[in-house]
């Protein structure tokens, strides 16, 4: 195998500052927060963390509508408590990742507010602008990702913008070699502070089609979701070539980007040498319960096999060129402890048997803040209550799908991001030891049992099973070079596979199901590496076991 770069060799810890940890009493998470809890992150095992963005920005999106790309946001803090945070992580070999949101701005940021002055100022192009229909209406029939049209009217210009998610965070115009280059002189002014890499937001959608025209609808409100008429369109490769050389090349970091629209089959197009970012983070694992498209009122029963095949298509996507970043949460997605296991069960065993799964696959694992606790999903009683504005626009679309408002905040309960977004629970004192102020969003009302402080003594619990496991993964180069290959393919409980390396194999084995799972005789041989229950198991997984095994193999 070829050299290994650090960050194949880590893992990658995704911090969402906002609902961290706050210094102030101000109920928002600070970069002085992070700096703060820096020795628990080290001992956890990450060696980069991931900041969602930081910038400047009315948090129409929590940030992802940024007003300004080379500051900080004054609620996260101040340019010096990043510079002091990228530093003190340096010391403990600790590497800080910047979110780079370059599809779109906020619709405050100066060159927006230029750029819809008039349709002959300097910045005039900087942004997709389009005449209205005949009748009026907006130029397509596409729908934001938020919901409602992705396209808003501009009495100064009278024009419409394209915005692919909210009202709020208008398209950048990426034809436009001007717009580029600022882009790029922003990450450049990053590197140029230290950051050790770059995870890169709704990429996919940077590069619009030639003609915009209306879609087929495929929903009650008559429009078509935008992802379909733009995602991944042709010569969006040369755009992002351009970004390579401009910005990544020559650095020793990494880049991730979000591809929510790139197939298996594409993948050598985008990571490896000859492509354009070092990994991609893919969707069709988490979108086992859907057919087509994120409509939270769509869901679907899924089988495990639906999931061990999305899984096993990525890691042969990326087996002989590039390499793969696996995660089961992040801040876009709910609780994985509730969204992998719908129909409940033991939240702490379900908590481990992702952890097996995501520490031993080929790649390099992400974690985001409180996966490593274990932490669930929120239930509150109404729509008023949740602040993800996604989950307002999907609310909406329930209802005029038919659906009760009963069933619709149900989906919101199942999906809604505001489950990832809840503040990180640090220990039993109010609001769970992230603020001594009023939260942004409140506690979940679990943390007096999940919580790092009690995990920390707990030898049992998920955070030391992380612990232990990531330790497992630095150390064995089986985890790290392995070969990945599917086992029991067709089971529908167990998700099995082994990593081989020279003689060496390693063999890890999940039943995802409630009831015990009968193993071939024989199955696993050799030293059990770990394990999510105290004994190793017989022939059969009991409900939500996960093991690793180690054999020489001749």
């Amino acid at each position: 195998m070829k050299a290994t770069k650090w960050w194949q060799n880590t893992a990658v810890y995704q911090i969402y500052p906002k609902s961290f940890n706050d210094t102030t009493g101000s109920g928002t998470g600070d970069l002085r927060g992070i700096t703060e809890k820096l020795d628990y992150l080290k001992d956890l095992g990450a060696g980069a963390l991931w900041l969602t963005p930081v910038y400047p920005s009315p948090m129409v999106d929590n940030g992802y509508d940024i007003s300004d790309y080379t500051g900080i946001n004054p609620q996260f803090g101040t340019l010096a408590d990043m510079e002091a945070l990228i530093a003190e992580a340096k010391k403990r070999d600790m590497r800080i990742v910047m979110d780079l949101v370059y599809n779109h701005s906020s619709d405050q940021h100066p060159w927006f507010i230029e750029s819809k002055s008039s349709r002959n100022n300097a910045k005039s192009d900087w942004y997709i602008w389009r005449d209205a229909k005949p009748d009026g209406s907006a130029p397509t029939n596409w729908r934001g990702i938020f919901g409602g049209s992705a396209w808003t009217y501009c009495a100064e210009r009278d024009q419409y913008y394209l915005h692919t998610f909210a009202e709020a965070q208008p398209d950048l115009n990426w034809e436009n070699p001007e717009v580029r280059a600022a882009l790029f002189a922003a990450a450049n002014f990053w590197l140029d502070k230290g950051v050790g890499g770059f995870r890169i937001d709704a990429i996919t959608y940077i590069k619009k089609p030639a003609v915009f025209e209306d879609g087929t609808p495929d929903a009650a409100d008559g429009m078509v979701s935008v992802h379909d008429m733009t995602a991944n369109t042709p010569g969006i490769l040369d755009f992002l070539h351009e970004f390579r050389r401009e910005v990544f090349d020559g650095h020793d970091i990494f880049t991730v980007g979000e591809a929510n629209g790139v197939s298996v089959a594409e993948l050598p197009d985008w990571v490896g040498e000859n492509g354009v970012f070092s990994m991609l983070f893919e969707f069709a694992h988490v979108l086992v319960p859907y057919e087509e498209g994120e409509c939270w009122s769509k869901m679907i029963p899924w089988k495990l096999t639906k999931l061990k095949g999305a899984l096993s298509a990525s890691q042969a996507g990326v087996a002989k060129e590039g390499w793969y970043p696996i995660y089961f949460e992040n801040h876009d997605r709910a609780r994985s402890v509730n969204y992998f296991f719908p129909n409940g069960g033991d939240t702490r065993l379900a908590a481990k048997a992702l952890a097996t799964v995501l520490m031993t696959l080929r790649g390099t694992p992400f974690i985001y803040e409180g996966e490593e606790l274990g932490m669930t999903n929120v239930r509150w009683d109404t729509i008023e209550s949740y602040d993800d504005i996604s989950s307002h626009g999907q609310y909406e679309l329930a209802l005029k799908e038919g659906f009760s408002p009963a069933e619709a905040l149900s989906f919101v309960h199942f999906n809604s991001r505001d489950n990832a977004r809840t503040p990180m629970q640090w220990n039993t004192s109010e609001h769970a030891g992230f603020t001594t102020g009023t939260p942004w969003l409140p506690a979940n009302e679990n943390y007096h049992t999940i919580n790092a402080a009690a995990e920390e003594k707990d030898a049992d619990s998920v955070l030391s099973y992380y612990k232990q496991i990531i330790r497992l993964r630095k150390t064995n180069p089986v985890l790290l070079s392995g070969v990945y290959e599917e086992l029991l393919a067709d089971n529908e409980q167990i998700y099995a596979f082994s990593r081989t390396a020279g003689n060496r194999r390693i063999v890890t084995a999940v039943n995802f199901s409630a009831e015990e799972a009968a193993l071939p005789a024989g199955f696993l041989k050799g030293v059990r590496l770990i394990g999510s229950y105290a004994d190793a198991p017989s022939t059969v997984l009991r409900p939500l076991e996960a093991v690793v095994y180690e054999e020489e193999v001749k």
